[in-house]
Protein backbone atom coordinates (compact mmCIF):
# COMPACT_ATOMS: atom_id res chain seq x y z
CA UNK A 1 0.00 0.00 0.00
CA UNK A 2 1.33 3.43 -1.00
CA UNK A 3 0.71 6.02 1.73
CA UNK A 4 -0.04 9.39 0.15
CA UNK A 5 -0.27 12.47 2.35
CA UNK A 6 -1.90 15.56 0.88
CA UNK A 7 -1.17 18.69 2.89
CA UNK A 8 -4.11 20.85 3.92
CA UNK A 9 -2.30 24.16 3.70
CA UNK A 10 -3.83 27.25 5.28
CA UNK A 11 -4.30 28.97 1.92
CA UNK A 12 -4.45 26.02 -0.43
CA UNK A 13 -6.23 26.03 -3.78
CA UNK A 14 -9.14 23.75 -2.95
CA UNK A 15 -9.32 22.21 -6.43
CA UNK A 16 -5.73 20.97 -6.26
CA UNK A 17 -6.51 19.13 -3.01
CA UNK A 18 -9.82 17.71 -4.22
CA UNK A 19 -8.45 16.59 -7.59
CA UNK A 20 -5.45 14.89 -5.98
CA UNK A 21 -7.72 12.93 -3.67
CA UNK A 22 -10.07 12.07 -6.50
CA UNK A 23 -7.40 10.80 -8.91
CA UNK A 24 -5.88 8.28 -6.51
CA UNK A 25 -9.24 7.12 -5.15
CA UNK A 26 -10.40 6.61 -8.75
CA UNK A 27 -7.30 4.56 -9.57
CA UNK A 28 -8.09 2.39 -6.53
CA UNK A 29 -11.56 1.90 -8.00
CA UNK A 30 -10.13 0.98 -11.41
CA UNK A 31 -7.80 -1.55 -9.78
CA UNK A 32 -10.62 -3.11 -7.76
CA UNK A 33 -12.78 -3.45 -10.87
CA UNK A 34 -9.96 -5.33 -12.60
CA UNK A 35 -9.68 -7.77 -9.72
CA UNK A 36 -6.63 -6.19 -8.11
CA UNK A 37 -6.34 -4.80 -4.57
CA UNK A 38 -6.43 -1.00 -4.08
CA UNK A 39 -2.95 0.50 -4.03
CA UNK A 40 -3.24 3.96 -2.48
CA UNK A 41 -3.98 4.97 1.08
CA UNK A 42 -4.73 8.70 0.86
CA UNK A 43 -4.85 10.98 3.89
CA UNK A 44 -5.35 14.72 4.22
CA UNK A 45 -3.06 16.20 6.86
CA UNK A 46 -3.35 19.62 8.45
CA UNK A 47 -2.11 21.52 11.46
CA UNK A 48 -5.64 21.40 12.89
CA UNK A 49 -8.85 19.49 12.31
CA UNK A 50 -10.50 22.29 10.36
CA UNK A 51 -9.00 24.58 7.73
CA UNK A 52 -10.93 27.52 6.30
CA UNK A 53 -10.20 28.51 2.72
CA UNK A 54 -11.23 31.39 0.44
CA UNK A 55 -11.97 33.77 3.32
CA UNK A 56 -14.12 31.19 5.06
CA UNK A 57 -16.17 30.29 1.99
CA UNK A 58 -14.98 26.67 2.23
CA UNK A 59 -13.87 24.50 5.13
CA UNK A 60 -11.96 21.25 4.88
CA UNK A 61 -11.49 18.73 7.62
CA UNK A 62 -8.16 16.89 7.51
CA UNK A 63 -8.32 13.22 8.39
CA UNK A 64 -5.20 13.57 10.54
CA UNK A 65 -3.04 16.26 12.04
CA UNK A 66 0.53 16.39 10.83
CA UNK A 67 2.13 14.75 13.87
CA UNK A 68 -0.08 11.68 13.46
CA UNK A 69 1.28 10.80 10.01
CA UNK A 70 3.41 7.66 9.98
CA UNK A 71 5.84 6.90 7.13
CA UNK A 72 4.32 8.65 4.13
CA UNK A 73 5.62 7.38 0.80
CA UNK A 74 4.50 10.46 -1.13
CA UNK A 75 3.71 13.97 0.10
CA UNK A 76 1.65 16.25 -2.13
CA UNK A 77 1.94 20.01 -1.65
CA UNK A 78 -1.12 21.68 -3.22
CA UNK A 79 -1.14 25.03 -4.98
CA UNK A 80 -1.44 28.13 -2.80
CA UNK A 81 -3.24 31.45 -3.17
CA UNK A 82 -2.18 35.02 -2.47
CA UNK A 83 1.29 36.53 -2.18
CA UNK A 84 3.76 33.65 -2.31
CA UNK A 85 6.06 34.79 0.46
CA UNK A 86 3.09 35.36 2.76
CA UNK A 87 1.61 32.03 1.71
CA UNK A 88 4.87 30.24 2.45
CA UNK A 89 5.23 31.93 5.83
CA UNK A 90 1.69 30.89 6.83
CA UNK A 91 2.67 27.27 6.18
CA UNK A 92 6.22 27.35 7.50
CA UNK A 93 5.44 24.62 10.07
CA UNK A 94 4.92 22.19 7.21
CA UNK A 95 8.38 22.94 5.78
CA UNK A 96 10.39 21.36 8.61
CA UNK A 97 8.17 18.29 8.47
CA UNK A 98 8.56 18.00 4.69
CA UNK A 99 12.35 18.18 4.94
CA UNK A 100 12.46 15.54 7.67
CA UNK A 101 10.19 13.16 5.79
CA UNK A 102 12.25 13.56 2.61
CA UNK A 103 15.43 12.74 4.51
CA UNK A 104 13.71 9.61 5.79
CA UNK A 105 12.78 8.41 2.32
CA UNK A 106 9.47 10.02 1.40
CA UNK A 107 8.97 11.53 -2.05
CA UNK A 108 7.55 15.05 -2.42
CA UNK A 109 5.41 16.53 -5.19
CA UNK A 110 4.45 20.19 -5.51
CA UNK A 111 1.49 21.37 -7.56
CA UNK A 112 1.89 24.70 -9.35
CA UNK A 113 3.10 27.38 -6.90
CA UNK A 114 3.33 24.80 -4.14
CA UNK A 115 6.93 24.77 -5.37
CA UNK A 116 7.55 27.85 -3.21
CA UNK A 117 6.86 25.87 -0.03
CA UNK A 118 8.90 22.91 -1.28
CA UNK A 119 11.82 25.23 -2.00
CA UNK A 120 11.42 26.91 1.39
CA UNK A 121 11.80 23.50 3.05
CA UNK A 122 15.30 23.24 1.57
CA UNK A 123 14.85 19.95 -0.25
CA UNK A 124 15.19 21.58 -3.69
CA UNK A 125 18.58 23.17 -3.13
CA UNK A 126 20.77 22.35 -6.13
CA UNK A 127 17.91 20.53 -7.84
CA UNK A 128 15.41 21.38 -10.54
CA UNK A 129 11.70 22.15 -10.50
CA UNK A 130 9.01 24.01 -12.36
CA UNK A 131 6.12 26.23 -11.28
CA UNK A 132 3.52 28.56 -12.77
CA UNK A 133 5.27 30.64 -15.44
CA UNK A 134 3.77 33.87 -14.05
CA UNK A 135 5.72 33.34 -10.81
CA UNK A 136 9.01 32.30 -12.41
CA UNK A 137 10.79 35.62 -11.89
CA UNK A 138 9.73 35.75 -8.25
CA UNK A 139 10.79 32.16 -7.68
CA UNK A 140 14.23 32.73 -9.19
CA UNK A 141 14.64 35.84 -7.05
CA UNK A 142 13.92 34.09 -3.75
CA UNK A 143 15.41 30.67 -4.55
CA UNK A 144 18.48 31.20 -6.77
CA UNK A 145 19.97 27.86 -5.66
CA UNK A 146 17.11 25.96 -7.33
CA UNK A 147 17.29 25.28 -11.07
CA UNK A 148 13.91 26.49 -12.30
CA UNK A 149 12.85 24.95 -15.62
CA UNK A 150 9.69 26.98 -16.10
CA UNK A 151 9.15 25.83 -19.68
CA UNK A 152 8.41 22.31 -18.42
CA UNK A 153 4.97 21.03 -17.42
CA UNK A 154 6.47 18.60 -14.90
CA UNK A 155 9.87 17.73 -13.41
CA UNK A 156 11.01 14.49 -11.80
CA UNK A 157 14.36 14.37 -9.98
CA UNK A 158 15.57 12.44 -6.94
CA UNK A 159 12.10 11.73 -5.61
CA UNK A 160 11.04 15.35 -6.03
CA UNK A 161 8.27 16.24 -8.46
CA UNK A 162 6.76 19.54 -9.55
CA UNK A 163 4.21 20.83 -12.03
CA UNK A 164 3.75 24.06 -13.96
CA UNK A 165 0.86 26.49 -14.03
CA UNK A 166 -2.66 25.80 -12.79
CA UNK A 167 -4.10 22.71 -14.54
CA UNK A 168 -0.63 21.33 -15.30
CA UNK A 169 -0.92 19.47 -11.99
CA UNK A 170 -3.15 16.96 -13.79
CA UNK A 171 -0.13 15.90 -15.83
CA UNK A 172 1.91 15.43 -12.68
CA UNK A 173 -0.84 13.38 -11.03
CA UNK A 174 -0.98 11.13 -14.11
CA UNK A 175 2.83 10.89 -14.08
CA UNK A 176 2.64 9.65 -10.49
CA UNK A 177 -0.13 7.20 -11.37
CA UNK A 178 2.11 5.76 -14.09
CA UNK A 179 5.09 5.61 -11.72
CA UNK A 180 3.21 3.65 -9.09
CA UNK A 181 1.11 1.49 -11.43
CA UNK A 182 1.88 1.31 -15.15
CA UNK A 183 1.42 3.10 -18.47
CA UNK A 184 -1.82 1.29 -19.20
CA UNK A 185 -3.42 2.57 -15.99
CA UNK A 186 -2.12 6.10 -16.63
CA UNK A 187 -3.69 6.08 -20.10
CA UNK A 188 -6.98 4.77 -18.72
CA UNK A 189 -7.00 7.45 -16.01
CA UNK A 190 -6.12 10.18 -18.52
CA UNK A 191 -9.03 9.12 -20.73
CA UNK A 192 -11.41 9.07 -17.79
CA UNK A 193 -10.48 12.63 -16.77
CA UNK A 194 -10.08 13.79 -20.42
CA UNK A 195 -6.49 14.96 -19.92
CA UNK A 196 -3.75 15.12 -22.56
CA UNK A 197 -1.30 12.65 -21.05
CA UNK A 198 1.71 13.61 -23.17
CA UNK A 199 1.72 17.39 -22.65
CA UNK A 200 5.23 18.17 -21.43
CA UNK A 201 5.85 21.86 -22.17
CA UNK A 202 4.15 25.01 -20.91
CA UNK A 203 6.35 27.20 -23.13
CA UNK A 204 3.51 28.13 -25.54
CA UNK A 205 1.52 29.56 -22.62
CA UNK A 206 4.27 31.72 -21.13
CA UNK A 207 3.83 35.47 -21.34
CA UNK A 208 7.23 37.10 -20.96
CA UNK A 209 7.32 39.52 -18.04
CA UNK A 210 10.80 40.86 -17.48
CA UNK A 211 11.82 40.85 -13.84
CA UNK A 212 11.20 44.38 -12.54
CA UNK A 213 11.28 43.69 -8.82
CA UNK A 214 14.85 44.82 -8.26
CA UNK A 215 16.53 47.99 -7.02
CA UNK A 216 18.87 48.80 -9.90
CA UNK A 217 17.32 51.98 -11.28
CA UNK A 218 19.67 52.14 -14.26
CA UNK A 219 18.70 48.63 -15.36
CA UNK A 220 14.99 49.44 -14.88
CA UNK A 221 15.43 52.35 -17.27
CA UNK A 222 17.27 50.08 -19.70
CA UNK A 223 14.43 47.56 -19.57
CA UNK A 224 11.90 50.29 -20.29
CA UNK A 225 14.00 51.52 -23.19
CA UNK A 226 14.27 48.03 -24.70
CA UNK A 227 10.52 47.43 -24.35
CA UNK A 228 9.73 50.75 -26.01
CA UNK A 229 12.27 50.38 -28.84
CA UNK A 230 12.31 46.65 -29.58
CA UNK A 231 11.44 47.28 -33.24
CA UNK A 232 14.84 48.92 -33.74
CA UNK A 233 18.20 47.24 -33.98
CA UNK A 234 19.49 47.24 -30.40
CA UNK A 235 23.21 46.80 -29.83
CA UNK A 236 24.50 45.98 -26.35
CA UNK A 237 27.48 48.32 -26.56
CA UNK A 238 25.28 51.22 -27.69
CA UNK A 239 22.85 50.54 -24.83
CA UNK A 240 25.74 50.60 -22.38
CA UNK A 241 26.94 53.93 -23.83
CA UNK A 242 23.43 55.34 -23.58
CA UNK A 243 23.38 54.64 -19.86
CA UNK A 244 26.97 55.78 -19.32
CA UNK A 245 28.50 52.49 -18.17
CA UNK A 246 30.98 50.09 -19.73
CA UNK A 247 29.59 47.15 -21.65
CA UNK A 248 31.01 44.72 -19.11
CA UNK A 249 29.42 46.57 -16.19
CA UNK A 250 26.11 46.90 -18.04
CA UNK A 251 25.93 43.19 -18.87
CA UNK A 252 26.90 42.18 -15.34
CA UNK A 253 24.30 44.44 -13.70
CA UNK A 254 21.61 43.50 -16.23
CA UNK A 255 22.05 39.76 -15.65
CA UNK A 256 22.11 40.21 -11.89
CA UNK A 257 18.92 42.28 -11.90
CA UNK A 258 16.83 40.49 -14.53
CA UNK A 259 18.24 36.93 -14.54
CA UNK A 260 18.69 37.33 -18.33
CA UNK A 261 21.54 38.50 -20.47
CA UNK A 262 20.86 41.69 -22.43
CA UNK A 263 20.61 39.73 -25.69
CA UNK A 264 18.22 37.19 -24.16
CA UNK A 265 16.03 39.99 -22.84
CA UNK A 266 15.87 41.74 -26.22
CA UNK A 267 15.05 38.44 -27.93
CA UNK A 268 12.26 37.62 -25.52
CA UNK A 269 10.71 41.08 -25.82
CA UNK A 270 10.76 40.79 -29.61
CA UNK A 271 9.28 37.27 -29.60
CA UNK A 272 6.58 38.33 -27.15
CA UNK A 273 5.61 41.13 -29.52
CA UNK A 274 5.37 38.70 -32.44
CA UNK A 275 3.29 36.27 -30.38
CA UNK A 276 0.66 38.95 -29.86
CA UNK A 277 0.51 39.61 -33.61
CA UNK A 278 0.27 35.90 -34.40
CA UNK A 279 -2.61 35.61 -31.94
CA UNK A 280 -4.65 38.54 -33.20
CA UNK A 281 -3.80 39.38 -36.83
CA UNK A 282 -3.62 37.75 -40.25
CA UNK A 283 -0.28 39.30 -41.15
CA UNK A 284 2.21 36.92 -42.74
CA UNK A 285 4.93 35.48 -40.55
CA UNK A 286 7.50 37.36 -42.65
CA UNK A 287 5.75 40.70 -42.13
CA UNK A 288 5.49 40.06 -38.40
CA UNK A 289 9.16 39.13 -38.27
CA UNK A 290 10.18 42.31 -40.12
CA UNK A 291 8.03 44.44 -37.79
CA UNK A 292 10.23 43.60 -34.80
CA UNK A 293 13.54 43.98 -36.57
CA UNK A 294 14.38 40.46 -37.76
CA UNK A 295 15.31 39.92 -41.41
CA UNK A 296 16.34 36.24 -41.54
CA UNK A 297 13.38 33.87 -41.40
CA UNK A 298 15.38 30.84 -40.26
CA UNK A 299 17.00 32.74 -37.39
CA UNK A 300 13.61 34.03 -36.31
CA UNK A 301 11.94 30.59 -36.57
CA UNK A 302 14.73 28.94 -34.57
CA UNK A 303 14.56 31.59 -31.85
CA UNK A 304 10.76 31.48 -31.70
CA UNK A 305 10.77 27.71 -31.35
CA UNK A 306 13.50 27.81 -28.72
CA UNK A 307 11.44 30.18 -26.57
CA UNK A 308 7.91 28.83 -27.18
CA UNK A 309 8.52 25.23 -28.15
CA UNK A 310 6.54 25.78 -31.37
CA UNK A 311 7.06 27.22 -34.83
CA UNK A 312 5.39 30.59 -35.52
CA UNK A 313 2.84 28.91 -37.79
CA UNK A 314 1.98 26.22 -35.24
CA UNK A 315 1.63 28.92 -32.59
CA UNK A 316 -0.77 30.89 -34.81
CA UNK A 317 -2.85 27.77 -35.49
CA UNK A 318 -3.08 27.08 -31.77
CA UNK A 319 -4.04 30.54 -30.52
CA UNK A 320 -5.58 32.49 -33.42
CA UNK A 321 -9.22 31.50 -33.88
CA UNK A 322 -9.18 32.92 -37.43
CA UNK A 323 -6.04 31.05 -38.46
CA UNK A 324 -7.85 28.44 -40.48
CA UNK A 325 -10.41 30.76 -42.04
Amino acid sequence: MINITILALRNAVLASIADSCYVFSKVNEFLTRSGKPPLFNVSLAGLSKEINLNDGMFAIHPSVVLDEIVQPHLIIIPAMTGDMMTATHLNRDFAVWIARQYREGAEVASLCVGAFLMAFSGVLKGKQCTTHWAYANEFRHFYPSVKLIDEKVITDQNGLYSSGGNNAYWNLLLHLVEKYTDRKMAIHTAKYFVVDLNRDMQSPFIVFQGLKDHEDELISKAQDFIEENYRKKLVVEELADKFNVTRRTFERRFKKATRHTVIEYIQRVKVEATKKQLETTRKSVNDIMYSVGYVDIQTYRDLFKKITGMTPLDYRNKFNKDAGN
